[in-house]
């Protein structure tokens, strides 16, 4: 499996917690997840444990937008973005945009593509910025 499709399959696990709690099992047990298993579940259950923080993060910079009004599905690309902007050493940066953006395109709203780029990049620019300091 491609890290895309993992990425995919912890959006829409996100999606689903949205509504109801997630057995992951459950969830994915149409899936062979492979080698992206430890990165699913890493990446699902860091969101999960760091979903304030990474709305709060998210929230500070939705000028104009309260973070609760955000599409469902914008948002949780947001998260995933988030995550591994800041917590996932195994990511690239660049990827990080570039497979949020991706996902956008294909299950973000209209204005999602432009939306998520920008503040991923703001909160990616302010991250370098404090660690050059």
């Amino acid at each position: 499996m491609q890290r895309s499709r993992a990425r995919e399959l912890v959006l829409f696990a996100l999606y689903r917690t949205e509504f109801l709690p997630v057995d992951l099992e459950e969830a994915w047990e149409d899936e062979d997840l492979g080698d992206q298993r430890s990165y699913i579940e890493d990446v699902y259950h860091g969101i999960i444990g760091r979903r304030e923080e990474i709305d709060r993060l998210i929230g500070e910079r939705t000028v104009g937008w309260r973070f609760d009004r955000l599409a469902l599905l914008d948002r949780n690309i947001l998260r995933i973005g988030v995550y591994e902007l800041l917590y996932s050493s195994d990511v690239p940066p660049e990827v990080a945009l570039d497979e949020a953006v991706e996902l956008a395109k294909t299950y973000g709203t209209e204005q999602a593509r432009g939306f998520i780029n920008g503040i991923l990049d703001r909160i990616w620019k302010e991250q370098r910025e404090r660690e050059a300091t």
